[in-house]
């Protein structure tokens, strides 16, 4: 009787325990941060997987579900198109999940049509995401999705992100070529496997701190075997010259090894006129007065090869290989320049006239190869990745250069003739190791290592011509050998909540310099450490509307051409000259942001630069010459409003607006003025207005029309006058995606040459630029093989690269 009152009463006792169910709760949202409605989330038995209880998910993507034992549960969430996600759950309380992300299956289906879809943006805590995977700009190259990128400013042979020189990377590898190799590379490799477009105003501490914004081009992954290829090309027309770029690529993936070859060749002509004006000025009163016009005429056949193999040894460790080679040999790239330039008294009266003839060839061969290795830990997420670099840049050319001085009624004063020739080799070797471990899923920290060495040798070689025979000009004839090593240490730590999310970082780097002109025996050394924190906040008010504020204290160390100490003699009365005492610009960047109904961002940022390295013309008024030196000026101070938006205007209409209003102040000290610290500011806006629309029911037919303004802006003592251009480019879908072509015009009405002014205290010199700016343009692309495999594409991650 008293073991049955027992039993009895623990059956009582547990009632309240049995009713009382665990609740699992959490949202579903895909790689852009959209809800998922109506996903799947089922209970399932880790025994058998049985099922247990099953629910879908609410417009919003949220889901609670209940299970009524305190026992292991797999979790298992679906939906249609994208990758399931299962995780074992073991509780005896509530859980909170927080947001799953599904990931888009890629399924290889024949005979189906994919219409494409149009591009988001999404902001993160540290970054704007463009994402363009299947969309509308998938079949264009990559330069034109930069063009289209919210925040990326690409105009007159420069991609700009707020007025300044982004750092361009792929997959978070760095791409090392200039400025201009950078656009032909970018031109010729097309957009298909490009995922998104990241760009990163404030980089968090992983990144180098030298430099900039940076634009990461994130590739899609490999999710199946096979090859695939594809070939592309593009003739372009201009006012005088045609302009070329065709290539190849080649991707194949087996069960653990990846390989990836692009090739692309890019041979053009380009042509620009200037003319310049200068008075020169001595007692505030002018004494003589030039007048110069010039034709350059530029050939280049430039050869880029891009190629990386990736092994995957097995589940947790990987290595891979990558290089990128840049051949220019001297025989496509040459330089021809014909110069008239009028001399006139202090009355305005013809004195004399000089021609000049410049005969340029160059060679360059940039070749850089890395090696990676990366060991992923039991848990999830964590890793350790160490990698090794060498780069080896050859870059030499030669020059003659004729001059004939002519009285008025141009008979012959005398003539003169010199000689150049200039070489620099670079060869640069880094080490660097780092290391990721979350710490939950919404917190984790990054901690990592870098040291490189560059040793560069330039060598600068003029000749004097007397009675015909050739003499070497010891003044300015020189060779100066540069060494740098840097070390550097970063650690970084992030965290997610429900609505905040907080990325904060600091590197460390410590510089050692050593540069030593043979000529003159002169030997500087330098050393520095500088501390680059980092902070980024973000703060999601509700769904539509989002609140961030980024700090990020940034680098800009000299190039190396910048620290050759040379007079590099363009012409008899012209010349750039460097300085081996140069000091790296310090960058502090403050940005405060506000987006609104998703589609609408307003941002306040602020930027003050320290001892900024920039090539300031002037004239040096008692010798007659136009001097381009490289120096320090000293402080630029740059602020505005920034309004972005990518929105959709009608199901087959797009509108991308993004436009600025800043302010600019540079000051400097005036070189030919008894060194006087002088300011230059202005007020300057641009707007950049993108329209696109689709036609048929398919959607292949597309057509981008852009327009861009920038008014006048400065740049250092110069004002830059205003400019404007107008774009169309039509393209269309062939063969199910598998071709396509496109026909397009740049600049319809010419309107994007420019005019530089240097005026202030002693100094007048104004420039006028007039070049191949309206541009026809036709290209094709054309895959095959297993076209819709994802490359292991990657580049090489190397600031010091950069500064070749």
């Amino acid at each position: 009787m008293t073991l049955k009152l027992l039993t009895r009463f623990l059956f009582l006792c547990t009632l309240p325990c049995l009713g009382q169910n665990i609740v699992i709760s959490g949202s579903v949202a895909d790689t852009q941060g959209m809800p998922i409605a109506y996903a799947n989330v089922v209970l399932l038995n880790t025994e058998d997987e049985s099922f247990i209880i099953g629910v879908t998910t609410d417009d919003n993507g949220a889901f609670e579900v209940e299970t009524p034992k305190a026992t292991p549960v797999i979790l298992k969430i679906s939906f249609l198109g994208f990758e399931a996600f299962s995780k074992t759950i073991e509780t005896d309380k509530n859980y909170k999940l927080g947001r799953v992300v599904l990931k888009e299956k890629t399924e290889v289906l024949d005979d189906v049509m994919v219409v494409a879809k149009r591009p988001t943006v999404k902001r993160m805590v540290d970054r704007l995401v463009f994402n363009v995977e299947n969309s509308t700009l998938s079949n264009n190259n990559v330069l034109d999705v930069l063009k289209h990128t919210p925040g990326v400013l690409v105009h007159d042979g420069n991609i700009t992100v707020k007025n300044t020189t982004p750092t361009v990377y792929i997959n978070d590898r760095k791409v090392h070529l200039s400025t201009s190799e950078v656009q032909q590379l970018l031109e010729g490799t097309p957009a298909g496997n490009i995922k998104s477009i990241e760009v990163i105003t404030n980089p968090p501490a992983k990144y180098e701190a030298e430099g900039g914004a940076v634009l990461n081009i994130v590739t899609s992954k490999n999710i199946i075997a096979g090859y695939h290829g594809s070939v592309f090309g593009n003739y372009k027309q201009g006012s005088m010259f045609p302009k070329y770029s065709f290539g190849t690529s080649h991707f194949f993936k087996a069960k653990k090894l990846s390989t990836y070859i692009n090739y692309n060749y890019s041979p053009r002509e380009d042509f620009r006129f200037i003319n310049e004006s200068i008075n020169f000025i001595n007692n505030n009163a002018i004494t003589s007065s030039w007048d110069s016009d010039s034709e350059k005429r530029t050939r280049l056949a430039n050869q880029n090869i891009n190629a990386n193999l990736d092994y995957e040894v097995n589940a947790k460790n990987s290595i891979g290989f990558s290089t990128n080679m840049l051949f220019s040999p001297r025989e496509g790239s040459k330089t021809r320049t014909n110069a008239s330039t009028k001399v006139f008294s202090a009355d305005k009266v013809l004195d004399s006239t000089f021609n000049t003839e410049n005969r340029l060839v160059d060679e360059t061969f940039n070749l850089a190869f890395t090696l990676d290795y990366t060991h992923k830990f039991n848990k999830e997420g964590a890793q350790i990745s160490a990698s090794v670099h060498h780069t080896n840049y050859d870059f030499s050319n030669f020059q003659n250069v004729d001059t004939d001085y002519l009285f008025p009624d141009n008979s012959l004063i005398r003539d003169n003739r010199f000689q150049t020739f200039s070489s620099q080799i670079i060869k640069l070797y880094t080490g660097q190791i780092d290391y990721e471990l979350p710490i939950s899923e919404s917190a984790q920290f990054e901690a990592g290592g870098k040291v490189s060495n560059i040793n560069s040798e330039n060598i600068l070689n003029q000749f004097a011509f007397e009675n015909d025979n050739r003499i070497e000009d010891l003044e300015n004839s020189d060779t100066f050998l540069y060494d740098e090593t840097n070390y550097a240490a970063y650690t970084s730590y992030s965290k997610a909540w429900e609505s905040w999310d907080i990325k904060t970082g600091l590197r460390l780097e410590y510089t050692d310099i050593t540069g030593n002109s043979l000529s003159t025996n002169q030997i500087n050394t330098n050393d520095y450490a500088k501390i680059f924190p980092s902070l980024n906040v973000l703060h999601r008010l509700n769904d539509n509307n989002e609140l961030y504020f980024n700090y990020k204290r940034r680098i800009h160390r000299p190039r190396y051409s910048q620290l050759n100490p040379f007079k590099y003699f363009l012409n008899d009365n012209a010349f750039t000259a460097g300085d081996p005492n140069l000091e790296p610009q310090i960058d502090d960047v403050f940005t405060l942001g506000y987006t609104f109904n998703k589609d609408y961002t307003f941002e306040l940022y602020y930027r003050y630069e320290n001892d900024p390295t920039i090539q300031v013309t002037f004239q040096d008024n008692m010798d007659k010459k136009l001097i381009y030196r490289n120096t320090n000026i000293d402080r630029s101070i740059t602020y505005g409003l920034d309004f972005i938006t990518y929105t959709n205007v009608l199901p087959r209409w797009n509108l991308y607006v993004v436009s600025s209003i800043f302010y600019y102040d540079e000051q400097f000290i005036a070189l030919e003025s008894n060194d006087a610290l002088f300011n230059n500011d202005r007020w300057s806006a641009f707007a950049q207005i993108i329209n696109y629309f689709s036609f048929l029911k398919d959607q292949s037919l597309t057509a981008d029309i852009s327009y861009l303004y920038i008014s006048q802006t400065v740049k250092g003592p110069t004002d830059v006058s205003s400019r404007s251009g107008l774009d169309i480019n039509i393209k269309k879908t062939l063969w199910k995606n598998k071709a396509s072509i496109n026909i397009g015009v740049s600049d319809i009405f010419n309107s994007q040459n420019f005019r530089e002014t240097t005026k202030y205290l002693n100094q007048d010199v104004s420039l006028k630029s007039r070049m191949e700016n309206r541009i026809f343009t036709i290209g094709f692309n054309y895959k095959f093989g297993n076209f819709r495999l994802r490359t292991n594409k990657k580049d090489i991650e190397l600031t010091e690269r950069d500064r070749i």
